[in-house]
């Protein structure tokens, strides 16, 4: 697989089939992967059509499959989008698939096979999803707490703070247990979509052979458990209660202490370790209180361990940051159940 290039919206890169199922199956922080179908001029609906028709749609359609496609178009002649769509559809009809209603909403559950339709300055680029869900849905989070964090998102937590397998981890405002998870996962090399299905695999030329031999492979090279102690807290019951169930779903239970805490009531391991952990936003009114002594004992926790910390965090305030007393530094940002937040760590 060629190295990837960032392009608008992701990661390019150029690679075989089995390099696809290996980027569906290992990646912890995409939420798609798609594979480019065509790449045309289309400034007429009868150049779209014309083209349309020379797609190999059976390579990702079978007789009968249903269809659908999600269609953006910008300074171009084409920008009818609803009308785009109806043009591809007759095309992939014409090869045997139905075409379904597409839903806005990616946390919906639909079987249809996904083509991504983007139109710029004339160039129309298509193409066919290859994973089906969207990859942060592992399988283990059935059990949700309060603001519950995408696995993708911890898992980008995680790596974006320079955490090792061999060193502590600690979320003291564990949620559901996404991040705690996620690092006992990342520990024992447990590929992170070794739980799900994939739309690829409904595609008429998949190898289903080569396939279950990768995903056999994947399963020969997990480690039996995690190098170091991973430390999930919650001052709410009901929130450590989910993070047992889904730890547990996940097969990463015993690599994991789960304890039913108040944040000022958290003992770190005596060992180099990182504090992992998405706190409060404090966007409610009447939040603000509460919320800058809550992130003043986090700093306190971290300045005062015993051995180095670092902290990391999803943060939404520069000005509850500053109640840390700790020089944060930007990894990232993006955002939380639709707020703008950023990924900064420190070191105690």
């Amino acid at each position: 697989m060629a190295l990837g290039k960032n392009v608008s919206g992701g990661v390019e890169f150029k690679g075989s089939r089995e390099e696809l199922w290996r980027a569906n199956l290992w990646s912890r922080t995409a939420n798609r992967v798609v594979e480019r179908v065509a790449e045309f001029h289309a400034s007429t609906f009868h150049e779209l059509e014309r083209r349309a028709k020379k797609i190999e749609w059976n390579r990702y359609l079978r007789a009968g499959s249903s269809v659908r496609f999600r269609v953006t178009a910008r300074k171009s002649k084409l920008y009818h989008s609803d009308a785009v769509a109806e043009r591809l559809g007759n095309a992939a009809g014409k090869a045997g698939a139905v075409v379904a209603q597409d839903a806005d909403d990616d946390e919906s559950e639909n079987d249809a096979q996904l083509f991504i339709v983007r139109i710029a300055d004339d160039i129309c680029s298509i193409s066919a999803d290859s994973s089906g869900a969207l990859l942060h849905r592992r399988g283990y989070r059935q059990a949700i707490a309060k603001a519950p964090l995408r696995e993708t998102l911890g898992a980008a937590m995680l790596l974006g703070s320079g955490w090792s397998s061999s060193k502590a981890l600690v979320d003291p405002m564990c949620g559901s247990g996404t991040i705690a998870i996620e690092g006992a996962m990342i520990a024992r090399n447990i590929a992170p979509g070794i739980r799900r299905k994939f739309a690829f695999e409904q595609w008429p030329d998949h190898y289903t052979a080569k396939w279950r031999a990768l995903v056999n492979h994947a399963k020969s090279s997990e480690r039996s458990r995690a190098e170091s102690g991973i430390l999930a807290s919650d001052r709410d019951a009901g929130a450590t209660t989910a993070t047992i169930e889904n730890a547990n779903r996940a097969g990463v239970l015993e690599d994991i202490e789960v304890e039913n805490r108040s944040l000022s009531e958290v003992e770190l391991p005596d060992r180099e370790g990182w504090i992992i952990t998405n706190p409060p936003y404090g966007l409610r009114i009447g939040e603000s209180g509460r919320l800058r002594n809550l992130y003043a004992r986090l700093g306190q926790i971290v300045r005062e361990a015993k051995a180095g910390y670092t902290l990391g965090l999803l943060s939404a305030d520069k000005a509850l940051d500053a109640q840390l007393g700790i020089v944060l530094e930007e990894v990232f940002r993006t955002t939380n159940g639709g707020i703008p937040v950023r990924m900064v760590v420190g070191k105690g």
